[in-house]
């Protein structure tokens, strides 16, 4: 399958907006990042539509375009005939003078090979005695049989679609042209590439809308009607119903639309209850008018409808039959290899996901998937990663977010812009000698302590950070700090009880003024001893002195 959705991973932002509209959950989810699973998708386009940060990219074929209008070969635009109600009030006089100033030999509505088509069915509903016949117009309806119904390939039509049969057409006229699909369908581009040979690229109306304005080329308001154009009905819902004679009694003629839709109509089929019976399956809502790349992605079902009916007319475009054999398309099984987990791993990989028990699976879908199981078996292939589900992140994150609180050694109170206490923390509560959060829950915080500080944050906006404080009513000395968050217009009080750090300080402080204290009376003590001891030591040198002074008198006199 032709590689025709890209991702731009930057752009990516995890919402799993586009798995949620998968019909058939084709998106891996791996890093924080949407992954489009080639061989299992559909090319619906919804997750291109959906993506609300344009990270789905749809692959441009503009430039190869303009290089087969470079290579010297006719160059010829079969154009889907929902044009009408993406260019309001453009015919297809004007959209082909404006196309053939980009250098295209000519243009021709797709219409034209949607009437042979539309005579093909009828001719296998008279002769062939099919029991079921499936239109193979839909290229996604087509790939999705091929990928999730296998069984009822045997009833899907094997004949070309109208782009196809009108480019087999245009190149038999002209046998060296070149032709050029343009159209609303993402998967056309993989339609093309697929079957090689009949449709040489494929343009999005975005693209040819981007390369108009680039040329500066205007579509002029001009609309003809044409009676014979009966087949412009195709793009809407019954619109090949309505080009059909169902003139075979046997058969009952439906048209459904949705891939939702055509997947339950498939398992019914599948259920072996119906028979007999010509469907007529569209993957978009609205068929072709509904299409993904539909410009600005508008969604005006009444307004497109009557846009395409008031350009039908009531006959058939005059049109040579191709022989039946020239028309046949073969479809073969697209094989997706996806190995299903054992009943075990399923619930190994639920326990994981928080789900122990049945009551546990909610099966809310916010992960993209439709039950808790189907989550399972797509993380079991890889797909899916267990973070993808909400509930088991928003009960992880509570549960984590409780054991801080529950086991945080710091008081935790918080209250509303009236002060009133929402929540409060076992910290708190023993600091302010509560034994239950129920005795002030609701209550204002003047009730337990000063509401002044809570009222100078909540009036400055101001944080009052590590402010020691001492609860006279509780006994205790606290590390407060207070902060209002506006955002969610709450007051939330952090309390450190530092009751035992202050008795210890001011212990150290005790022992240290005792200490001093004790020292200065040593001291005090040490300075009078000196004195006494000086004191006496100057009356002994005294007296010495005048016993000396005498025993040398008496030794002179002698």
């Amino acid at each position: 399958m032709a590689n025709c959705l890209t991702l731009k991973k930057s752009n990516c932002k995890n919402c799993y907006k586009c798995i949620r509209h998968c019909p058939v959950k084709s998106i891996r989810f791996s890093g924080n990042q949407a992954y489009i699973i080639g061989n299992e998708c559909i090319l619906c386009g919804q997750c291109f539509v959906v993506c609300p940060q344009d990270a789905k990219q749809i692959v441009d074929e503009t430039e190869k375009v303009k290089v087969l209008l470079q290579s010297g070969s006719p160059v010829y635009v079969s154009i889907a005939p929902s044009f009408i109600a993406n260019y309001d009030g453009v015919g297809i006089d004007s959209m082909r003078k404006a196309l053939q100033q980009l250098g295209f030999a000519d243009v021709e509505e797709t219409a034209l090979g949607a009437t042979i088509v539309k005579k093909e069915y009828d001719r296998m509903v008279n002769e062939e005695h099919r029991d079921i016949i499936i239109s193979s117009c839909c290229h996604s309806i087509n790939l999705l049989i091929q990928k999730y119904f296998p069984a009822e390939l045997p009833y899907l039509a094997d004949i070309y679609s109208p782009m196809q049969a009108h480019c087999i057409e245009i190149k038999k006229k002209n046998p060296d042209a070149k032709t050029v699909f343009i159209g609303p369908c993402v998967a056309k581009k993989d339609e093309a590439e697929y079957y090689e040979g009949i449709v040489d690229a494929v343009l999005t109306f975005d693209e040819l809308t981007r390369w108009l304005k680039e040329e500066n080329i205007e579509l002029a308001h001009e609309i003809k009607k044409d009676e014979n154009s009966r087949a412009r009905f195709f793009p809407t819902t019954g619109g090949i119903l309505k080009t059909m004679a169902k003139d075979n009694p046997e058969y009952t003629y439906m048209a459904i639309d949705g891939v939702e839709n055509c997947m339950a109509a498939l398992k019914d089929i599948e259920s072996g209850k119906i028979h007999k019976c010509f469907i007529e399956m569209s993957a978009c809502v609205g068929s072709c008018v509904g299409g993904p790349v539909m410009e600005k992605f508008h969604r005006s079902p009444i307004k497109d409808y009557m846009a395409v009916s008031n350009f039908a007319g009531k006959k058939d475009f005059d049109i040579p039959q191709p022989e039946s054999l020239s028309l046949k398309k073969t479809f073969t099984i697209i094989d997706k290899k996806l190995q299903q987990p054992s009943e075990k791993e399923i619930n190994d990989i639920l326990r994981q996901m928080g789900k122990f028990k049945p009551s546990d699976e909610l099966n809310c879908g916010s992960c993209g998937y439709n039950t808790c199981r189907d989550k399972a078996v797509a993380i079991y292939q890889g797909k899916a990663e267990i973070s993808m589900c909400l509930p088991f992140l928003k009960d992880k994150a509570e549960s984590f977010s409780d054991t801080i609180v529950k086991n945080t050694p710091n008081g935790l109170i918080v209250l509303n812009e009236a002060l009133e206490v929402q929540q409060i923390n076992a910290a708190a509560l023993k600091m302010i000698n509560l034994h239950s959060a129920k005795d002030i829950l609701g209550d204002l915080i003047v009730r337990v302590l000063d509401p002044k500080p809570f009222m100078e944050v909540l009036g400055s906006g101001q944080s009052i950070k590590n402010k020691r404080t001492y609860l006279a009513e509780y006994e205790r000395y606290v590390e407060q700090t207070i902060i209002y968050d506006k955002e969610y217009r709450l007051i939330v009080c952090i309390m450190r009880d530092i009751t035992e750090e202050e008795h210890v300080r001011e212990k150290k402080e005790r022992i240290s003024r005792d200490t001093a204290e004790i020292a200065d009376n040593v001291v005090d003590k040490q300075m009078r001893i000196v004195q006494e001891i000086a004191s006496l030591l100057g009356e002994t040198t005294a007296e010495t002195k005048i016993a000396l002074t005498k025993l040398k008198e008496t030794l002179a006199d002698e």
